[in-house]
């Protein structure tokens, strides 16, 4: 399925929709679905092929055919703002703007490679690896990781990381990530990382006695919801956390790695609502 955040230049994407759509349903044309869009055949066709530009007035009815709203629909305005825009430095502007609304790239973790998840320092030497400018001194890794770890508890999780092809040797001799990020998904690899969690959970809770408060930034909030404000409250920590993996690619010279777990999670039992 032709997702729009593969996309610059929105006109390529609506005819890519078409393409796919008319596959699943021969008797669609420019003209029935100019018609969806409030254009005539002739204008929609022009558009597809980038001779002009999609009316103010349509984008509305085009969010709603294509299905996007949020983050997916603010991209696909910004492409058009692009497509019209004529100054070079506010095309520039309008796309730096619809880079941050992208989705991080992630790499699934095949059945194996779970191995990441089994003790909770192997994801924090694979980021150290970048404090230390690549350097896989087992030393030094471990005594930059808070609790500590031993040299061969930092050796053995640098060869599993390298095993893994998590992270890779440059030809400089030096240690780089081969990914940005990992994922994971699918009940089995959910098992491994309910347990990777809770580790990090109990690091969490060792952390109000073993850091200064400079140091960390611990909080808790009890709010009464509903399912509505549930799924927007939940929609906006998916979001915030998009943002903050933007932010750590965007940092160039990392100088320390830093553990964050966002909780939403219920303290009491759904009930009915009294009227």
């Amino acid at each position: 399925m032709t997702t729009v955040f593969e996309y610059l230049d929105y006109r390529k994407y609506l005819k890519d929709v078409f393409e796919e759509r008319k596959a699943d349903d021969p008797h669609l044309s420019y003209r029935t679905m100019a018609e969806a869009l409030g254009l005539d055949g002739s204008n929609f066709y022009k558009i597809l092929q980038g001779r002009t530009h999609l009316p103010v007035r349509c984008q509305s009815r085009v969010l709603e055919f294509l299905g996007l709203s949020g983050r997916p629909a603010e991209y696909f305005l910004l492409l058009v703002a692009h497509s019209r825009e004529r100054g070079a430095r506010a095309r520039l502007e309008i796309l730096e703007r619809a880079r941050q609304l992208h989705d991080v790239a992630r790499r699934p973790l095949e059945d194996r490679e779970l191995l990441f998840y089994r003790d909770w320092w192997v994801s924090v030497v694979r980021s150290l690896l970048d404090v230390h400018d690549g350097r896989a001194i087992p030393e030094e890794i471990a005594s930059s990781v808070s609790p500590a770890i031993t040299p061969a508890d930092a050796r053995a999780a640098m060869e599993l990381l390298a095993d893994l092809g998590l992270i890779k040797k440059t030809v400089s001799g030096k240690w780089k990530l081969a990914d940005a990020h990992v994922t994971a998904g699918g009940e089995k690899k959910a098992q491994a990382v309910h347990a990777y969690q809770r580790q990090i959970l109990q690091l969490a809770s060792e952390s109000l006695h073993r850091h200064p408060k400079e140091e960390r930034d611990i909080s808790t909030l009890t709010i009464p919801v509903d399912e509505n404000s549930f799924q927007a409250i939940a929609k906006i920590l998916r979001e915030s956390r998009r943002q903050i993996q933007k932010q750590a690619e965007a940092t160039s010279k990392p100088t320390r790695v830093m553990q964050l777990a966002m909780m939403l999670f219920p303290v009491s039992s759904p009930s009915e609502v009294r009227r």
